[in-house]
């Protein structure tokens, strides 16, 4: 079983690898992720063996938050960073109120500031440290959970951020107030060196810097952070928040929320849909831009299905509700969104592994700088200054942030262009993609067939005329739901020709119908199936040669052996798919194409949108053994299909791509959703990842190199060289910097664009 709990009280990466490795030691779970960035772990795990109050349990006693969701709807994001940016700025508006005049009061001589007599010279130094003390309180007060959460790590053995912070705070504090005694003790016994020697070492501005700091740093991350998921806000905004339900004739507007499957609904123009439905009465022109990201409007009317959180355009309507709630479109995409910022890309992994020994490592390596100092003659305040120092420069965060952040903002930007990434594992698999296997049906032409050519060929054909053998096509194929009947179907219809009733109706999957017409058997399919059939197709040979020339799908008409027509359907190549196909050569992806069409149609249709290579004549459970093909020659593969007979291969493939979203199988078996049907979106799911990746590398590498450099610098390893060294008010300013700029360089990712927009219609 899968549950999904919300999280409280992580501030980095060494916090989520801890209590990932908390709740995976607990008896019964089987797999735990949890991500720093939505504050969201789910766990699998043996409902017999363990139950949601003992995975809380676990967390606790960790020292952090958790609570179960059991709402399957996704909850208003914003109000949650709402409040914590509110209380973020409470927490740095006091600490910089009281850490301006510390910082001055402190640090006023070095800088030529005047201040006060009664703080100036060695016989004023109690009321000077008392100052600065007093001064510091309340920033200790107001970021005391800093201490609360870092101090309890530490006694768990499982030291965090948190704990570094409360260290080196600390250890300042305590020196301070140690600076006071000993300043007291000299003034009271007339030893002014011994008072003048702790006047000048009293850290309490270290203290302070560190927690206003890294509480700025904080603040800053926290509203970048909030803007990552801009996409999703936006996605939840949509939902509409009302509904006229219809009971017997009387309109009422009710909350969206009291919807009920089943219920009658009315639609005025400019409403929102409220929710997923089929139309009852009434024909209007349904903007769909929301949830498909296509700006044209799209005529629909009665029978037709309707997307919740869609604007109605023009005429009234009344519609019948089918999914509401959790299981409307728009809350099933919110949810997914959500899910792929959730979960971790294997080059996280890296990040994770070094986050869980990063901060007892760096307590070690303080531990080290400060007793090594000592032994190297320096005094007890200097070694507790470079000690301090490493502590408070450290940061883990960067390294934690760096891929949840960016895959965030590369899910989001996939959402607003109609593309629902599943997985952050898709989303950096993508990236690495050699080879794009193709449906035809669907993905690379429309999927709506049309009868093009029909010639009556048998023996009689004096005696039968285009009319009777159309009938007879279109009687056959009327109970198959294969886009190819339906050309027949419609051509008939188009003419208002009567069908003749058939009996003993067979279903050929991929191959063709028969069925008894008047005691005789009638066969209608490919070439291949018919000739299979003991059909004579030879002497047909120059016309279906010649269809097949054409891009045209020969499709034969026998009467027991004898082939007694030929027709011949096209499906319309979509506009923008040799536009799709270059852009994806471009990037060095080569392309093939599967069909059952034989190899003269599928050649024909390859030539004309490029394809590099053709596999024709498939079964659609033959798709699945092409793509592993493929992969068995170390190939990265996307498949990409309907996401109907494409499913096996959708799931096979390193990432499965289904082009249109109108199966809930597509959503199922695919990595990669297109809501439009454009194949021009391919392309562009690769270059967001190939940018989300290239996002990702660099905020990793800028914070592996911001903690190998800042750390022996900030241990001293150049002082002696090189006079270099920093104090701790640095160390914690440049800590919060780092993990700022690694939020801001993923936000870069949100002024991505596509090489060519994929409403940019023709061949390029």
């Amino acid at each position: 079983m899968k549950k999904e709990f919300e999280i409280s009280g992580m501030t980095c990466a060494s916090c989520q690898a801890h209590v990932e490795k908390d709740v995976a030691q607990t008896d019964g779970v089987k797999n735990v992720s949890v991500s720093l960035l939505t504050k969201k772990m789910i766990v699998e795990y043996d409902e017999t063996k363990v139950k949601p109050k003992d995975i809380v349990a676990a967390v606790k006693e960790g020292g952090y938050g958790a609570k179960a969701i059991n709402e399957v709807a996704v909850p208003d994001a914003e109000d949650a960073d709402a409040i914590e940016i509110r209380e973020m700025r409470k927490r740095l508006i006091v600490s910089m109120v009281f850490f301006v005049p510390l910082l001055v009061v402190s640090m006023g001589p070095m800088l030529g500031l005047g201040l006060p007599s009664f703080l100036t010279g060695t016989k004023n130094a109690v009321a000077y440290s008392m100052l600065q003390f007093l001064l510091t309180l309340p920033i200790v007060f107001v970021n005391r959970k800093y201490f609360d959460i870092g101090f309890r790590r530490l006694w768990k053995r499982s030291p965090n951020m948190d704990s570094l912070i409360a260290i080196g705070a600390s250890a300042a504090l305590t020196y301070g107030v140690f600076a006071i005694v000993m300043i007291g003790y000299g003034l009271g016994h007339d030893d002014l060196m011994l008072a003048h020697e702790y006047h000048m070492n009293l850290y309490f501005e270290a203290a302070g810097a560190i927690l206003a700091l890294v509480t700025l740093g904080k603040y800053l991350e926290t509203v970048s952070k909030g803007r990552t998921s801009s996409a999703l806000k936006k996605l939840l905004h949509l939902a509409p928040k009302q509904a006229i339900r219809i009971d017997d004739g009387v309109e009422t507007s009710i909350p969206v929320d009291q919807v009920l499957v089943g219920d009658v609904l009315l639609v005025k123009p400019g409403m929102a849909i409220p929710v997923d439905g089929v139309i009852l009465d009434g024909v209007s022109a349904i903007d769909e831009s929301a949830i498909t990201g296509e700006s044209i409007p799209v005529e629909k009317g009665k029978g037709d299905s309707v997307v919740g959180a869609t604007i109605n355009q023009t005429g009234a309507f009344t519609m019948r509700a089918k999914a509401v709630g959790a299981d409307t479109v728009l809350m099933k995409i919110v949810k997914m969104v959500e899910d792929a910022a959730s979960s971790k890309a294997p080059i996280q992994q890296l990040a994770d592994t070094v986050s869980l020994y990063f901060v007892p490592v760096v307590i070690v390596v303080a531990l080290i700088s400060f007793f090594l100092w000592l032994a190297l003659g320096e005094s007890f305040s200097f070694a507790l200054s470079m000690g301090i120092t490493v502590l408070v420069i450290s940061c883990p965060c960067g390294l934690g942030l760096a891929t949840p952040v960016a895959i965030m903002v590369g899910t989001g930007k996939g959402a607003e262009s109609g593309m629902l990434i599943k997985s952050a594992e898709s989303l950096e698999i993508a990236h690495r993609v050699k080879t794009v296997v193709l449906d035809k049906t669907g993905t690379i032409t429309i999927g709506k067939p049309a009868l093009t050519d029909l010639i009556p060929v048998g023996e009689d054909d004096s005696e039968r005329s285009a009319d009777d053998v159309l009938r007879l096509f279109a009687s056959l194929e009327r109970y198959s739901e294969h886009p190819i009947a339906k050309a027949f179907v419609d051509a008939a219809a188009g003419r208002n020709l009567p069908f003749i009733e058939s009996a003993a109706f067979l279903s050929h999957s991929g191959l063709g119908i028969s069925a008894t017409i008047e005691g005789e058997t009638y066969r209608v399919g490919s070439v291949k199936w018919i000739e299979s059939q003991g059909g004579d197709v030879q002497t047909h040979r120059p016309l279906l040669n010649r269809f097949a020339g054409e891009g045209k799908t020969p499709i034969l008409l026998s009467k027991d052996t004898s082939v007694i027509a030929v027709a011949a359907v096209r499906d319309q190549i979509k506009p923008t798919s040799k536009q799709a196909i270059k852009r994806l050569h471009a990037m060095g992806i080569k392309t093939v194409m599967l069909t059952g069409d034989n190899q003269q149609t599928a050649m024909a249709i390859a030539r004309e949108v490029g394809i590099d290579e053709v596999k024709s004549e498939v079964m659609p459970a033959e798709k699945d053994r092409f793509v592993m093909e493929y992969q068995t020659q170390g190939q990265t593969v996307a498949m990409v299909g309907d996401g109907i007979n494409d499913a096996v291969a959708l799931t096979r493939a390193d990432v499965g791509i289904a082009i249109g979203a109108g199966t809930d199988i597509a959503i199922e078996s695919a990595d990669i959703v297109l809501m439009r049907s454009d194949l021009n979106d391919v392309p562009t799911a690769i270059e967001l990842s190939k940018a989300t990746i290239r996002t990702v590398r660099t905020g990793l590498f800028w914070a592996f190199i911001y903690n190998i450099v800042g750390i022996p610098i900030a241990a001293g390893v150049f002082f002696l060289s090189l006079g270099l060294k920093l104090d701790p008010t640095l160390g914690s300013l440049a800590m919060s910097l780092s993990s700022v700029s690694v939020v801001l360089n993923a936000l870069l990712l949100r002024r991505f664009r596509p090489s060519i927009t994929s409403r940019t219609k023709g061949a390029a």
